[in-house]
């Protein structure tokens, strides 16, 4: 089934949804520019290289804007997201910079808990994510005053009420450009604008992470129902996007 064709249905307001997600993008933009001439911007576009992240990529190279892109390569993504972030690379006008987990913490975690570690507990699925994830954000985040990312209320109860613009952790803005979108916008912007996207999507998999704690859903089944099914529905986030004190 192809994506484009099952999702792209634009809501009512899609046009000023996206006069919004490109004036907030704009916005950002001019207030997070570098401070000096031949520094890199203070602001970063956090890319999964799922659907909502590559309207991004691509609204931030079409608007020409001073933002860096960077995609976090946990050493256990799907073939189809690698072979993506290679096209993402040779065809962004803006660098993409690719931020990998310290290979040593990676190669202990395995040899003491095994590669399948994750699925034996939250806490160690949460250990993994540590050093996949969240350690290298860190170093991508490293110098920012702010960042943006494809968080939409619609993709979980836990991000709901996600806002445009985030200022709960004091030391850096979250910008949600696309906070109020569908899942329909997503595609429609998609569509409309030939923007490349991750053939797993075309094979039901809407939220894309690694691959281990990544399946397919079916129909009827929840937006992120494909990451770390075996889990409560509660604990489904990996540290990206939790706010402090969850």
């Amino acid at each position: 089934m192809n994506a484009v064709l099952l999702n792209a249905r634009a809501s009512a307001t899609f046009d000023t949804k996206l006069a919004q997600a490109t004036a907030l993008l704009q916005q950002a933009t001019q207030d997070y520019a570098p401070g000096r001439p031949g520094v890199a911007p203070r602001i970063t576009l956090a890319c999964s290289l799922g659907a909502e992240d590559m309207v991004l990529a691509h609204l931030v190279n079409q608007l020409q804007l001073n933002i860096g892109i960077f995609v976090l390569e946990t050493g256990q993504l799907h073939p189809q997201t690698l072979a993506l972030l290679q096209r993402l690379k040779a065809n962004s006008r803006v660098p993409v910079e690719v931020f990998t987990p310290v290979n040593e913490s990676v190669l202990q975690f395995v040899a003491r808990e095994g590669k399948d570690a994750m699925y034996k507990s939250i806490d160690l699925r949460k250990a993994c994510c540590q050093i996949r994830k969240m350690e290298p954000l860190g170093r991508a985040l490293a110098g920012k005053a702010a960042w943006i990312t494809g968080l939409r209320r619609e993709q979980s109860g836990a991000r709901a009420e996600v806002p445009l613009i985030d200022t709960l952790d004091a030391s850096r803005v979250k910008f949600n450009p696309l906070a109020n979108w569908t899942w329909g916008d997503v595609w429609f912007y998609i569509a409309e604008n030939h923007v490349d996207y991750n053939p797993l999507h075309d094979q039901f998999y809407p939220s894309i992470g690694c691959a281990p704690c990544t399946r397919a859903i079916s129909l009827g089944e929840d937006f992120r129902a494909g990451r770390w099914w075996w889990e409560d529905e509660s604990a489904k986030e990996c540290g990206l996007h939790v706010k402090a004190g969850q």
